[in-house]
């Protein structure tokens, strides 16, 4: 699982769902190296899908699978509502003590609605008989991960996840588990 490199919105830390911010140029460097070392772990996946917001599309292309790349609608982030582009700050000014996965946005989705996009992805990739791809977005995939493993959505709370980390989900024997989680790839800011 790829997160988007990062954008202006996630480096000043805007709530981004739906609104479709390109990258930054740096982040295009990243986007590229992070190619290179997905083709060394897994050189040919038997699925790549990506979230058609632009961020993860192009995060996607210029790691080199944009060919083979299937766009996941189920892949969009969050859907902030009336929160979309405000701060955690912002928010809190209004609602103090506010956090997404106990409190959720008026008029955007619930933890619940976004596990159940999270399902499906889980059940595509389980039936795909061999490695993956995923190019997505920070929440979306912290939920996927919590339901990999068999925890509710709002499991996601637990696992932070910087823009341009990638992470493995897998098998210890027949249990699902977290292989690797929000690795940089080498000379990567944060790193």
């Amino acid at each position: 699982m790829v997160r988007h490199a990062e954008t202006e919105w996630s480096e000043s830390g805007r709530h981004t769902g739906r609104t479709d911010i390109p990258l930054l140029p740096g982040a295009r460097r990243v986007a590229a190296d992070l190619g290179e070392c997905l083709r060394r772990v897994v050189p040919d996946p038997v699925l790549v899908l990506t979230s058609p917001l632009s961020r993860a599309a192009e995060t996607c292309a210029l790691a080199g699978y944009e060919a083979r790349a299937e766009a996941c609608h189920d892949l969009e982030e969050w859907d902030y509502g009336d929160y979309e582009g405000l701060t955690t700050d912002e928010i809190r000014a209004e609602r103090p003590g506010w956090t997404l996965w106990a409190d959720g946005v008026p008029h955007g989705e619930t933890a619940a609605d976004v596990g159940r996009r999270a399902d499906r992805v889980v059940d595509k990739a389980r039936a795909a008989g061999g490695d993956v791809l995923l190019f997505s977005h920070g929440h979306l995939l912290r939920v996927l991960a919590a339901r990999w493993v068999g925890l509710p959505p709002i499991g996601g709370r637990l696992l932070g996840l910087r823009a341009g980390a990638v992470s493995a989900l897998g098998w210890e024997r027949e249990t699902p588990v977290v292989l690797r989680w929000d690795v940089l790839v080498e000379g990567q800011p944060g790193r």
